[in-house]
């Protein structure tokens, strides 16, 4: 429930200003007649943002503060690449390895639209699969969105499409055709017979548009012989939804539900106050207890540490960000279903309610992210006050990594189910959803939901074992990218960074 201190930040910028950056602290050491002159601002910007809280500063010879000796130098780097992209890439950690996250944005405009919900959409939420060892991909559809030109149009969770605009997709073409500059566009859906995939000739044209998607995309209660369940599926920590949520979960009350499901399996992250808030809904007993603690690089740490190591400590809530009340339901149990598309706030809710409740997870591995990013901006301290008009990029880092209150994080390959969800395939079995037989989001027989209600009724969770498998065959492919992946957030968690001098 916090904002980056005003003046831990400004006491932080005023301590370590002498090491920023040569380009403004150093005296060049060439001929007057022959100075060396700095090609791009952006660059400046970029290697002055990720030497100051990149998390892994340390770890990257080409951000060290002492690895340029005058200006000359520092700006001969600098003018090295060609491009800003190219620069921010090669001040990561480890890019797509242990970086997975860290991104650079030519547009903080979308960027601010996204983190509250926004974005250029036609509300189609949905995974690529390649077909077989060909380029040849296809896609499935999720979910639709409520309220958005998919909603309006004859297309639902389990379709599938192969073309745009009568090009059939491939791994070379799909990102232009599916998130492109083309606003409109048609799909050409597809069939699945005998293990194959083909074009059925139906084709559904879809329209993006400024859509703010609301994250709470189903909120039921279930009546599981006799014991009333909750059932919310979450898309997105997005604080503008807070009050929203919290009405839910008044709801939630009022049924007098004492179960809950909560179905992550397609929210790849978002505000961490949100997860919080999120967090204490489900539970309210532990007020002001430790939910999660914060790693920052060397310089933010030993600062914290030393000066203020409370702000290192993220605390269950009883209140809104508004300060206005939540309403807890003061559960000791809760049932979250995954996949690989569960990432970062979503898993910081399951790691850090792990320590107080019994979370049994249901699904498949999570995605792997513990870290937190800020948005930093071209000005004195990072923040929108006297912004560079110049250029409109912003840089979003990885400032920050999480852990539960025993100190469980660097779950690099996600969090592990209790109950793995398994389908039958021709080549054996597989874990995850069946994209054959995805069912219908909250239907009590849609396969995640239908295990945990299983659970519920029988009481028999934390009892690790799979789950029945169906008799279902599949297609043969690989599922390597969903939409998700193309928003300006992406796989996200990230924390308010507010700067003033």
């Amino acid at each position: 429930m916090k904002s980056f201190s005003v003046n831990h930040f400004f006491i932080i910028f005023l301590l370590s200003i002498s090491i920023l950056s040569c380009s403004k602290d150093k005296t060049p050491e060439v001929e007057a007649d022959k100075p060396i002159t700095l090609n791009n601002e952006v660059n400046d910007f970029i290697w002055n943002g990720m030497n100051e809280i990149y998390l892994w500063q340390s770890k990257i010879p080409n951000l060290s503060d002492t690895r340029f000796d005058n200006q000359d130098e520092y700006f001969t780097f600098l003018n090295s690449f060609d491009k800003p992209e190219t620069l921010f890439d090669n001040l990561l950690y480890q890019k797509d390895i242990v970086d997975r996250f860290s991104f650079l944005v030519d547009d903080y405009v979308a960027l601010e639209n996204s983190f509250q919900g926004t974005t250029k959409s036609n509300g189609l939420d949905f995974s690529l699969g390649r077909i077989g060892n060909s380029d040849d991909i296809f896609g499935y559809v999720r979910y639709v969105a409520n309220q958005s030109n998919a909603s309006t149009k004859d297309i639902k969770r389990g379709d599938f499409f192969m073309s745009v605009n009568n090009t059939q997709l491939t791994i070379n073409n799909y990102q232009n055709l599916l998130f492109g500059e083309n606003d409109t566009y048609t799909l050409g859906m597809a069939d699945i017979n005998n293990n194959s995939i083909s074009l059925n000739g139906k084709n559904v044209e879809l329209t993006k548009s400024d859509f703010t998607e609301n994250p709470i995309l189903i909120n039921k209660v279930i009546d599981a012989n006799g014991i009333k369940v909750g059932y919310l599926m979450y898309n997105s920590f997005i604080a503008d939804f807070d009050s929203a949520l919290n009405d839910v979960f008044t709801q939630f009350k009022t049924d007098g539900i004492t179960e809950l499901v909560l179905d992550l399996r397609y929210n790849p992250g978002g505000r961490v106050s949100s997860a919080i808030i999120l967090s204490s809904m489900i539970t309210g007993q532990f007020t002001d207890e430790v939910f999660s603690t914060e790693v920052w690089n060397s310089k933010y740490q030993n600062y914290f540490e030393t000066n203020n190591p409370e702000y290192l400590i993220n605390r269950f809530t009883d209140k809104q960000l508004d300060n206005s009340p939540i309403t807890s339901i003061n559960l000791s149990k809760v049932y979250v279903l995954t996949t690989n598309g569960t990432a970062s706030a979503s898993e910081l809710v399951i790691n850090c309610l792990d320590p107080y409740i019994d979370v049994v997870q249901i699904g498949t591995n999570t995605t792997g992210k513990y870290t937190a990013s800020v948005t930093l901006y071209d000005s004195p301290n990072y923040s929108k006050d006297n912004i560079n008009t110049n250029h409109k990029f912003a840089i979003q880092p990885l400032v920050l990594k999480s852990a539960n209150k025993n100190g469980v994080t660097d779950y690099f390959n996600g969090l592990t189910p209790d109950h793995i969800i398994t389908y039958n395939t021709s080549s054996g079995i597989a874990n995850g959803e069946n994209i054959i037989n995805l069912g219908v989001l909250g239907d009590e027989n849609e396969p995640f939901l239908e295990k945990a209600l299983s659970l519920i009724k029988s009481e028999t969770a934390k009892i690790s074992k799979k789950s029945k498998t169906s008799i279902m065959l599949s297609l043969n492919f690989e599922d390597f990218a969903d939409s998700k992946d193309f928003t300006p957030t992406g796989k996200g968690m990230y924390t308010k960074f507010k700067l003033e001098k």
